[in-house]
């Protein structure tokens, strides 16, 4: 949680995460905005893989959170990273991030810094 909280204030989205029900036990833990990815379950095409890269070219969202449909810091789950019926958007997303950033765990939790080159 501390993790999300550094330097929040510089990032429109602390972090972004598959769908609404991943990113809301992050959102509500930092009490700053997260970006659902896919909408409410991840299965919609918004944003697009282009959109998404001018939001990180723009440094809008500090950190992704991979496979957050297992919650996050306590928080509820849902329909993370990878999950069943997730758009094709949001997957090309994922693999976007996992391929061209370094992952970081904590606390159980993997995340990926799209602010800092691999």
């Amino acid at each position: 949680m501390k993790l999300l909280k550094t330097n929040a204030s510089s990032y429109r989205w602390v972090a972004a995460a598959v769908g609404a029900n991943s990113a809301a036990g992050f959102q509500l833990g930092t009490s700053r905005p997260v970006l659902a990815i896919g909408g409410f379950n991840g299965t919609d095409a918004t944003p697009t893989l282009a959109e998404f890269k001018q939001l990180v070219a723009a440094k809008k969202i500090h950190y992704f959170i991979s496979g957050a449909g297992r919650g996050g810091f306590g928080g509820p789950g849902g329909g993370g990273a990878g999950g069943i019926g997730q758009s094709a958007s949001s997957t090309a997303i994922s693999t976007w991030v996992t391929s061209n950033f370094t992952a970081t765990t904590v606390g159980g939790v993997t995340l990926y810094d799209p602010t800092a080159a691999k």
